[in-house]
């Protein structure tokens, strides 16, 4: 029997199925599979204090997303907002995250996109922080997840030229820096964008290792990363490169 949606529910042993109970509907769903993305993000240290936001659109002018000024460790379904497309509140208790309409002009902007997981994994805002991108040609898995990061110049967060600055990047790239600030995914799932993130941040791990080692990392030969973007595009992911 599937519990009251209005409370923190104990993480369950096979997260999938537990989102296909009967006797939720979508809405409810993308509600604990939030909850749950939040509790990861914050176990991993990706989020810090009540940083981080995350949106998934649901109908053609309805998004729902995090609320601002909470912990993404401990949310509970009824903590989550809905907004619409211009990021005016429909419905929830709570005020909506001020980042949204990052969100939101991602969303926009790029169809596909129908969640976004925006955090401050300590690789990829090292990484954003110093106006670098990680290298590629190395890890099929990373270029599968990843490909070419981009990296969006800074500007104030919750400014509409932060949300104009990451749409350039939006059509090839699922994955973006935000200078001196964050990390940024997108993709049709939220699962998937979290992903991306953890993805990231693991290859990042890797790269500093390799430097700590004082060794180069070897690169994919020019066939072999063919044949890797070929995988790519069967997937249906966007990428410079395609």
């Amino acid at each position: 029997m599937c519990r009251d949606d209005t409370l923190w529910p104990p993480l369950p042993a096979s997260l999938p199925s537990a989102y296909k109970c009967p006797a939720m509907n979508e809405l409810q769903r993308l509600k604990r599979a939030m909850c749950d993305i939040g509790r990861r993000l914050w176990e991993r240290g990706y989020v810090e204090g009540n940083a981080g936001n995350l949106s998934v659109r649901f109908a053609d002018n309805r998004v729902l997303c995090t609320p601002t000024l909470i912990s993404k460790g401990f949310m509970k379904p009824a903590d989550l907002c809905v907004v619409d497309l211009a990021g005016n509140p429909v419905a929830g208790s709570r005020k909506r995250t001020s980042e949204i309409l990052l969100h939101l002009e991602i969303m926009k902007r790029q169809p596909k996109a129908r969640a976004v997981v925006h955090c401050h994994a300590p690789f990829g805002t090292a990484y954003a922080t110093a106006g670098r991108v990680p290298p590629t040609g190395i890890i099929p898995e990373a270029e599968v997840m990843l490909g070419p990061v981009a990296v969006a110049p800074y500007y104030r967060t919750a400014t509409p030229e932060l949300g104009r600055a990451v749409c350039r990047f939006v059509g090839k790239h699922q994955v973006i820096l935000l200078a001196n600030h964050g990390v940024v995914a997108w993709s049709e799932t939220l699962e998937d964008a979290y992903w991306r993130v953890e993805t990231l941040e693991a290859y990042g791990r890797v790269m500093l290792l390799i430097q700590q080692l004082g060794l180069k990392p070897r690169r994919l030969t020019a066939r072999q990363l063919r044949e890797v973007l070929e995988l790519k595009r069967r997937y249906g992911f966007v990428d410079p490169r395609l």
